[in-house]
């Protein structure tokens, strides 16, 4: 009997959400079940070629699976986050290539989740770590400072999920890899941190500095240049978006209004 769309969804939400998932997935695909709910998941199951050698990309898609936390979006998106590669399969002189999978497999995973009726943010949230699961590549080799907030800004709310994806996206039977993999994760995050803490600070600096007050007024330094620079600060938290014209007005008032009375 074939499965209404609430049915098919609720199968494979339990089956991604079992304490097992790994041997809910294997059951999930050997019955048949996935042909029907989602036939691009067998796809993954790639012959493997004598001459060029890879990874089978169904058991590495189950056991990146099998390592999230039991979060929906995440087991959702590690499910899919390889599911473009039988389209962008190409096999030459320099080995088994999948350019741009994940771009494909974005598409491939809003279509399907569409068809099976999950919610709109859902399918939002994990076709984007789908489209961004690849983007960690290349960090080892080093990236600047822009890069870093490039990925951070990209990921949005979804970074802390797409770190774990990231974590989890290594099948290696090497340990060494393994822990190559978190460190470089560790780093980013701490990188990551590091560059907001220093944007809020850099966005909490007044926009008159103690030089511009002393030139302003005529004075040299002292408790007064300081106290000017505490009332800037405090302005420029409550009024965030006010400009430097009316930011210098509002100085000028405070600093008047601040003078020894006759």
């Amino acid at each position: 009997m074939e499965l209404s769309i609430k049915d098919q969804q609720e199968a494979l939400t339990t089956a991604l959400m079992d304490d097992d998932v790994a041997a809910s997935l294997w059951e999930f695909v050997d019955s048949g079940l996935a042909d029907e709910i989602v036939p691009e998941l067998p796809a993954l199951r790639l012959e493997q070629d004598p001459i060029h050698r890879h990874k089978e990309v169904l058991s590495h898609t189950i056991a990146v699976t099998s390592k999230t936390a039991p979060d929906l979006v995440l087991r959702l998106a590690a499910l899919f986050h390889d599911i473009g590669k039988p389209a962008t399969r190409r096999i030459d002189d320099g080995g088994v290539t999948f350019r741009h999978h994940e771009a494909v497999g974005a598409k491939i995973t809003r279509k399907r989740l569409r068809q099976l009726e999950y919610p709109e943010e859902i399918i939002g949230d994990v076709s984007e770590l789908v489209r961004l699961s690849g983007r960690f590549k290349g960090y080892a080799q080093g990236w600047g400072d822009s890069a870093v907030r490039r990925y951070a800004r990209d990921a949005g709310h979804l970074l802390g999920r797409l770190n774990d994806l990231v974590r989890s996206d290594c099948t290696s039977r090497h340990e060494r890899i393994h822990i190559e993999i978190h460190h470089h994760v560790d780093d980013l995050e701490r990188r990551i941190g590091e560059l907001a803490e220093e944007e809020r600070k850099s966005a909490e600096r007044p926009l008159l500095d103690g030089q511009e007050i002393m030139e302003r007024f005529s004075v040299g330094p002292g408790p007064k240049v300081g106290h000017a620079l505490n009332f800037l600060l405090e302005l420029k938290r409550s009024n965030p978006d006010l400009d430097r014209e009316k930011t210098e007005a509002e100085l000028d008032i405070w600093w008047g209004s601040h003078q020894p009375s006759n």
